[in-house]
Order: structure tokens, then C-alpha cells, then sequence
């Protein structure tokens, strides 16, 4: 028998729906970025699955205001995602307007400089802080905004977005270091960054507006391995130039402004109550370096 004046022990409620909410939460977030960088792909390798006469001579012109458009709705919904999971807040949308500005506005020290563009350097630290969907939210805004401010306006731009948002996010993928090492890291990632930048966007005319004829242009009766060979031609006689100074310009700025420039992010989004998603080691390496109750 029951003794009385024992109160009769209630249930603990059932953490299955919030944690299903939370599942669900990360899930529409992975999928918003999976989308977003299927449409990067897309938009990028479509020149090279179309005919031979229909590629040569062709360009962007046409598609690029349906690529921008496409990248803008699934911008939304990696906002939509991130507000629905609560790692965005009004706060922190308020940091990331700021930081997306600051960003681009760098833009314009690098105005007749050839390949020194700074703002890779703010790119890197603060997608490294961001995590990965927060890093491509700053890389393509940043990108926009700074094309706002200096007049680089053009079929390019989406490109230059998706590009740079791909900085911003792989910075969000780096593994948990503290310290010394994490600065070494992050200097490491912006130096390889700044070439891979250049790469990746240079495919967004190579296949279009170079000659098959030459030995550095495009031929779509070649094979991958041909085409391969022909486009490290065509980056080592017309990209290595620009981006040599533009990764080595970003590993240098981290290296000397790194740490203080982290602590800065770090804090002004721990009092955003900002939660990175995809980046569990950034976190723990935030929470390592930073007093307790940080994260990154």
C-alpha cells in the first residue's frame, strides 16, 4: 500500500519531441546548404555538358539573372533554416548584416591592386567562427555588398558568390585547434583559399570564351585528362598572378591579426547568443580558448 503523504511521483516529460524538433532543425539546415551548393555546381558545370558549337562563343549573360536568382532563394532558406533551428536570432542577423558589410567594404582596398583582396582575411576568421552556414551566409553577401560598394556589378557576381560563400563555409569545417595552432590553421586555409577561389571562378567562362584551337582553351572532343592539362595551362599563364598575392596576402593578415581578431568575433556573437550549426569542432575549440560559456 501506498503510505500516505507521499505524493504520487509524476512522469518526467518525454525529451522526444524537442529533440525530434531539434533533428529536424539540423536536417532542413544540411539540406539548405546541400541545395545551395548543388545549384553552385549546377551552374557552374552546365557549359560543360553541352555540345561543342553550342559552348564555343556563348557566355553567361543570359543565365547569370536566373543563377542570382536561384542563389537568393536558397540563401532564404539557409536563413529560414538557421532561424527555425535557433542558431540565428534577430541579434545575430544584426552581426552578420555588420560583418557582411565590414567584409565588403574591404573591397575597395583592393581596387587597381592585383590579386590583393583583404577581405579573404576577414572571410576566413569570421567563417571559421560562424560555422558552415553562417560562413556562406557572410562569403555571398559579403561578395554582393562589396559589388555594391565599388560598382562590380555584372554576370560574374553570382559566381563570385557562390565562390566566395564556399570560402566562408570550408573555413567552417576546419577541425578544433586552440591557440597558436588554430591561427597556423586558419593562415594555411586562407593561403590555399585564395588559389582555390581563383580556380573555381575561373570556370564560370573558361569553357565558354576561350578558343578550342589554342593549347589553354576549351575542347569539348578532348577528354577530362586533356582538358585538365589545358586548364593548368590557361591558370599558370592568366590566374597564378592574381591569386598567388591573394593567398599569400590572407595567410599573412591572419598570421599577424588572427587571435585578436577571433576574440573580437567570438565575443560580439556570444552576446548575439549566435549557435554555429555543422561545426561541433569549431564550437569545442571556441569554448577551449575563449572563458566559459563562449561559443564560436
Amino acid at each position: 500500500m501506498r503510505r500516505s503523504g507521499h505524493p504520487i511521483p509524476t512522469p518526467a516529460p518525454s525529451s522526444l519531441p524537442a529533440s525530434s524538433a531539434r533533428s529536424w532543425a539540423s536536417a532542413r539546415g544540411w539540406f539548405a546548404l546541400a541545395a545551395v551548393s548543388l545549384v553552385g555546381v549546377a551552374a557552374f558545370g552546365w557549359p560543360f555538358l553541352i555540345e561543342a558549337d553550342a559552348a564555343h562563343g556563348s557566355s553567361h549573360s543570359q543565365d547569370a539573372p536566373w543563377v542570382f536568382a536561384g542563389l537568393l532563394a536558397v540563401l532564404a532558406a539557409v536563413v529560414s533554416a538557421e532561424l527555425g533551428g535557433g542558431r540565428l536570432d534577430a541579434k545575430a542577423v544584426a552581426v552578420l548584416g555588420v560583418l557582411s558589410g565590414a567584409t565588403g567594404a574591404m573591397r575597395v582596398f583592393s581596387a587597381g591592386m592585383i590579386g590583393l583582396e583583404p577581405m579573404f582575411f576577414l572571410l576566413v576568421l569570421a567563417g571559421r567562427v560562424l560555422g558552415l552556414a553562417g560562413g556562406f551566409l557572410l562569403g555571398s553577401t559579403a561578395m554582393l555588398a562589396g559589388a555594391v560598394i565599388t560598382g562590380g556589378i555584372g554576370p560574374w557576381l553570382p559566381f563570385q558568390m557562390f565562390c566566395a560563400g564556399w570560402v566562408g563555409m570550408g573555413a567552417g569545417l576546419l577541425p578544433a585547434l586552440r591557440g597558436r595552432a588554430e591561427v597556423w590553421m586558419l593562415a594555411g586555409y586562407g593561403l590555399v583559399a585564395g588559389f582555390g577561389y581563383g580556380m573555381v571562378m575561373n570556370l564560370w567562362f573558361w569553357p565558354l570564351a576561350t578558343d578550342p584551337d589554342t593549347a589553354i582553351g576549351y575542347d569539348p572532343q578532348a577528354g577530362p585528362a586533356a582538358n585538365l592539362a589545358r586548364y593548368g595551362a590557361f591558370y599558370l599563364a592568366t590566374s597564378l598572378a592574381w591569386d598567388f598575392p591573394r593567398g599569400v596576402l590572407t595567410a599573412v593578415l591572419c598570421l599577424l591579426a588572427g587571435r585578436p581578431v577571433l576574440t573580437t568575433l567570438r565575443r560580439s556573437l556570444r552576446r548575439a547568443h549566435f549557435q554555429p550549426a555543422g561545426n561541433s569542432s569549431g564550437a569545442a575549440a571556441d569554448a577551449a580558448t575563449d572563458p566559459p560559456g563562449a561559443t564560436g
